[in-house]
């Protein structure tokens, strides 16, 4: 069951996954950001961790599996972009900048 971990302005929680994405998209969060190195991506612009704000987490658990486990991210950039990351529930360092790691993981973890 997915839940709300951080929110702004009122709470809205999830059952699924899809709910998460689709809801959230309704709600003005259109892009899809992609994770990299050390900043997120989308339509070739790139964001470092100083240039967005996590505005809500939803984290969901797979009933059996833990390799269903994953986290949506809503993501206000600085410049106004407003899309989701979604990602497997355990952040790997590897691949990523210990920036981007602590910043994922500080709303990931509370």
């Amino acid at each position: 069951m997915g839940y709300l971990w951080k929110t702004i302005g009122f709470m809205t929680s999830y059952d699924t996954l899809s709910q998460a994405v689709s809801g959230l998209k309704e709600r003005g969060y259109v892009v899809d950001f992609n994770l990299d190195e050390n900043c997120l991506v989308c339509h070739g612009d790139r964001f470092n961790v100083d240039d967005f704000e996590i505005v809500e987490v939803h984290r969901f658990e797979g009933d059996t599996d833990p390799a269903d486990e994953a986290v949506v991210y809503a993501i206000a950039s600085n410049s106004g972009v407003k899309g989701v990351l979604v990602s497997g529930y355990g952040i790997s360092a590897e691949g990523i900048s210990a920036e981007m790691v602590k910043k994922l993981g500080i709303h990931r973890n509370g």
